[in-house]
């Protein structure tokens, strides 16, 4: 005789219950907010559900926090697959004379931070070839401690080298969501960043929508190490 509480699959558990109910969604928001506004770093939805109680869902809660947010002088971002607390862009201006620039970037610097941008994951050589001149390490270096770029995987090639790619602080100091959002060159140009000749590391167009970006190769995966 099989036991009434059985699920019917074989070696599946069932879902763990608790002897207390899920707080409410309003204090599940408090929670979340509580969590992203003591946070120096951008948290992931997983992370926020691992410090609240069991039945919570950070993900509802903080749909429902962006919402509450908007229009008001910080908002509820996503950063690469975290969420943080973040100035409304419009009143960025109120900060400036609080921003210290403590350094500049030297051009090598940013053709290569360009480069490993636009064509992410990239290894040393290749960022070396789009240049058309050697990369030092001091320009890498500065990158890393920066921590706007950090190592991707191992591209699986004769040597094994490794990538680069941009990392969630690059794209919170710059307020995207991903790479993907990066402008395109006719953005680049209309804002005088860019001259009419292609720019290293952008690439020249290919067709006639200068924005498009290319897709990635469908066996590109298969060229890198987990």
């Amino acid at each position: 005789m099989s036991d009434p509480e059985d699920t019917g699959d074989a070696g599946t558990e069932r879902p763990r219950e608790s002897l207390f109910a899920a707080p409410v969604m309003a204090e599940q928001e408090r929670m979340v907010e509580a969590m992203l506004f003591a946070s120096a770093t951008p948290m992931t939805a997983r992370a926020l559900n691992d410090r609240m109680p069991h039945g919570c869902d950070a993900a509802e809660a903080l749909v429902h926090l962006q919402k509450r947010y908007e229009g008001r002088g910080v908002r509820v971002v996503r950063v690469g697959d975290g969420w943080a607390i973040r100035t409304a862009p419009d009143l960025g201006f109120l900060m400036r004379e609080e921003t210290v620039e403590t350094r500049k970037l030297s051009r090598a610097a940013i053709e290569t931070l360009a480069i490993i941008a636009y064509h992410q994951p990239v290894t040393r050589a290749e960022i070396e070839e789009i240049r058309g001149v050697s990369v030092s390490r001091g320009t890498v270096d500065q990158l890393i401690e920066m921590e706007w770029i950090r190592f991707g995987r191992r591209k699986m090639t004769p040597g094994r080298p490794v990538t680069f790619v941009v990392t969630e602080t690059f794209l919170d100091h710059f307020g995207l969501e991903s790479a993907r959002d990066l402008p395109g060159l006719k953005e680049l140009r209309a804002a005088g960043l860019l001259e009419s000749r292609p720019a290293p590391g952008l690439g020249a167009p290919t067709g006639p929508d200068e924005d498009a970006a290319e897709e990635p190769d469908s066996g590109q995966s298969e060229l890198f190490e987990d």
